[in-house]
């Protein structure tokens, strides 16, 4: 998904609204700040906050089995975590896990479902949202089944690049493993294979992307069908 530029520290959801909705949400915000790997709700969990991004990333997880989870989205500073409370549902439908540490707008539930009903700009905004991740999801469960390790790394790398705006930042190869649902050797082999052509840089932990252009030609068709979405309906 390619994410329109904005100023870092920023929600892209918030700061896409009139000054006056935009600054009224602010100032009803807890700025908190998420660290890596912590787990903010759990599948089937009551939803008492949402939380809108600025320099944090956080992935939706869901559980297959007792042993197996995947990745089946990614939040950062262009959207907000905590959708099913438009839906007026308030139980979370998957793991959300911090994939980046960083800052994030916390938000009560009470007062994010009464700005639904009074703020018409707001609700728009996050019905657009809605259905940009709903399509997401759904492309994420097609690329996990069609493509291969290799694409689908990075088509994650290029959409973790977007949500960090940075070349550089920090996960491991269990993590990678657990977010893209595959052994641990198989990740290995894909990072290998993307340094060996010189497309990324990868060494404890720390990737830096050396050839964007690269990277989006070894990613599946996924990345640049969602990039086409975002920007058909988000701008």
């Amino acid at each position: 998904m390619s994410l329109a530029p904005v100023v870092t520290g920023t929600n892209h959801l918030l700061a896409a609204l009139p000054s006056d909705d935009s600054e009224q949400l602010l100032a009803r915000c807890v700025e908190t700040e998420l660290a890596f790997a912590d787990t903010l709700y759990c599948s089937g969990e009551p939803i008492s906050h949402v939380y809108f991004p600025t320099t944090s990333i956080v992935s939706l997880v869901t559980p297959i089995d007792s042993n197996h989870n995947l990745e089946v989205g990614l939040v950062g500073y262009e959207g907000m975590f905590g959708l099913p409370l438009i839906l007026s549902i308030n139980v979370a439908s998957y793991n959300a896990v911090v994939q980046g540490a960083g800052q994030a707008l916390r938000l009560s539930a009470p007062l994010f479902l009464h700005e639904l009903e009074t703020n018409a700009a707001f609700k728009r905004e996050l019905k657009r949202y809605l259905y940009v991740v709903m399509s997401q999801i759904a492309q994420t469960a097609g690329c996990n089944r069609f493509h291969v390790v290799e694409a689908r790394l990075a088509r994650w790398l290029l959409m973790t690049q977007d949500r960090a705006q940075s070349d550089q930042f920090h996960v491991t190869h269990v993590f990678l493993a657990y977010m893209l649902g595959v052994r641990r050797v198989g990740i290995t082999n894909a990072a290998n294979s993307l340094q060996n052509k010189a497309l990324i840089s990868y060494k404890r932990g720390n990737i830096k992307i050396l050839d964007r252009a690269g990277l989006e030609a070894a990613s599946c068709e996924c990345y640049r069908t969602e990039k086409a979405l975002y920007e058909r309906i988000l701008g």
